[in-house]
């Protein structure tokens, strides 16, 4: 019976040190998948892929980026939130996940309330791109291209609920115009057909449209920031000719509600030193974007304060998709 006890007493050590050990493995232990709410190609998939590449180095594990379009963002950002807040499965969360709160009212989950911000990553400026064939060189002469056959211009977006549909939605109602929206499953699909003239105008973010214009087969006619974008030389803003009008696009990282803070902490200091590397200012340079580090509190009031931004343009607009 000693002998047994001690046999036992053995084992139950061996036990407890082997389960002392994996939880206090480090983070992370496994590859991490960072998920993308849109089809590839688009700016959200862009952005996601050059983090990812930079993560991997900083973290030791690969992290990889999986694509799950669909539900205007939706489908993608509901199974991240279903997934377990260990830290291996991560949300390129975009102003989608802020729109759509007031835009879908039957959502299954509340963003703000089921995830965590973990770092902000890049804020960039939508450009209203026309396809090379339509007949106008500037917003005036959209404006009144618009007017003149308020049955001919299709407006193409990534999705509804997207930053580029909300921007869209935000000039007809300051200028008057009437365009239809035409949906895509991302940016990619969408800027094919503005390419072959299916759709006439996209209010895109600069990342995915930036190399069609300029191989010019879209043109820009602006940028909807409040000031000109020093990559698109010579291209002016939409406010210029309407006054008043902004919008732009931000990118960041979340995860799901319950991840630990610790875990939280370190992609954040990840993010803010890859966000410090020169090749990487210059990467996001190119595409015209702004590096916006800071901590998981500054992302989150980012996410906020766009949340209300755009309740306000969706409820005027009459958008919906419900």
């Amino acid at each position: 019976m000693l002998r047994f006890s001690r046999v036992f007493l053995a084992f139950l050590s061996t036990t407890l040190i082997v389960a002392g050990t994996a939880t206090a493995a480090p983070y992370p232990e496994k590859p991490i998948k960072l998920i993308v709410a849109w089809s590839p190609g688009g700016t959200t998939d862009i952005l996601a892929r050059i983090i990812a590449q930079g993560l991997s180095e900083k973290l030791g594990q690969t992290v990889l980026v999986e694509n799950k379009p669909g539900g205007g963002n939706n489908i993608g950002t509901e199974y991240v939130i279903r997934s377990a807040p260990d830290g291996y499965t991560l949300n390129m969360t975009n102003p989608a996940n802020a729109i759509n709160a007031s835009l879908y009212k039957g959502l299954s989950f509340n963003f703000i309330n089921d995830t965590v911000p973990v770092a902000g990553v890049v804020r960039t400026p939508n450009v209203m791109v026309v396809t090379a064939a339509l007949p106008v060189k500037n917003v005036d002469e959209f404006i009144a291209y618009c007017k003149a056959n308020p049955t001919k211009v299709n407006m193409a977006s990534s999705g509804s609920g997207s930053s580029i549909h909300l921007s869209g939605e935000l000039f007809k109602i300051m200028t008057g115009c009437k365009m239809a929206h035409i949906p895509y499953k991302g940016a990619g699909p969408a800027l094919n057909d503005l390419i072959a003239g299916q759709v006439q105008v996209m209010f895109d973010n600069l990342p995915s449209s930036s190399g069609f214009i300029k191989d010019g087969r879209i043109r820009a006619l602006a940028v909807t920031t409040s000031t000109r974008e020093a990559s698109l030389p010579g291209v002016p803003t939409v406010a210029e000719t309407v006054p008043g009008f902004e919008a732009s696009a931000w990118f960041g990282v979340s995860a799901p509600k319950g991840t630990p803070r610790e875990i939280v902490e370190k992609l954040n200091v990840a993010v803010n030193q890859l966000l410090a590397d020169p090749k990487i200012q210059k990467r996001l340079s190119e595409l015209g974007g702004t590096p916006i580090p800071g901590t998981p509190e500054d992302f989150g009031k980012l996410i906020s304060n766009d949340t209300q931004k755009w309740e306000k343009v969706v409820k005027t607009s009459g958008a919906t998709v419900d």
